[in-house]
């Protein structure tokens, strides 16, 4: 369990997640309130990494320490279990409702349209996309993804020439880099266009994007981050 938050200052986005075991402390006002301190510290300092983040003093303790105390009050294990950053001329940060999902994009462009800007970093949290460009998807992702995709072509379409099997092979696969990579994905509110021709006709361009839920992928758990998202798309 745990909150992630996001924030932006001075060209700068970070998302960071304050984890706990229970939901009980996750959604406690004193842990919020930490999570958010941490959040504004880091905004303030803009750190490289998370040892950089936990080494961050506040009035003479540094953030480690702050939520080893924290940890002490509730009885609880905790740890700072996430920190990442983007930078742009334009960046944004969208918080699902909840404080267990966030997301954060860069434009290269300065002034880029709020709305356009949110719309995608929206998009980012409803639509679980693993990379922004099919360049940043991990090889490894790739490979697995093209033995499956193989595997099921050569069991479904038994008998036919090789040459129509790997053709069906390199059919497939665009559509997972279609599902999985940001710019390429149909545009949630208008499903005729992808995210790179979204914001290209809005006269801008992703340069960065990250992207974390608390939990995501666990069994236990049972959101649907992608409908509460879409809920709220709808809503707006």
């Amino acid at each position: 369990e745990g909150c992630v938050l996001a924030g932006v200052k001075d060209g700068f986005a970070a998302i960071v997640a304050l984890k706990c075991e229970t939901d009980f402390v996750a959604k406690n006002a004193d842990f919020i309130a930490l999570t958010q301190l941490i959040l504004d510290t880091t905004l303030a300092n803009k750190p490289a990494n998370l040892d950089a983040l936990n080494a961050l003093a506040i009035e003479g303790r540094t953030i480690a320490e702050l939520v080893t105390d924290r940890s002490g009050v509730t009885g609880e294990k905790m740890e700072i279990g996430y920190y990442e950053f983007v930078e742009g001329a334009t960046v944004v940060e969208y918080i699902h409702p909840g404080n267990k999902l966030a997301t954060i994009v860069a434009f290269a462009e300065a002034g880029v349209d709020h709305q356009v800007a949110r719309d995608v970093a929206m998009q980012a949290a409803a639509m679980k996309p693993i990379a922004l460009t099919r360049d940043e998807v991990p090889a490894e992702t790739v490979e697995k993804e093209k033995h499956f995709i193989t595997e099921e072509v050569k069991q479904t379409a038994e008998g036919k020439p090789e040459a129509v099997i790997e053709k069906m092979v390199v059919g497939k696969l665009e559509k997972f880099y279609k599902e999985v990579v940001l710019v390429e994905q149909a545009f949630i509110k208008e499903n005729k266009i992808s995210i790179a021709q979204y914001v290209k006709d809005n006269n801008a361009e992703v340069v960065s994007m990250v992207r974390f839920a608390v939990g995501e992928g666990i069994e236990k758990r049972q959101e649907n981050f992608a409908d509460e998202v879409m809920s709220q798309i709808n809503a707006a």
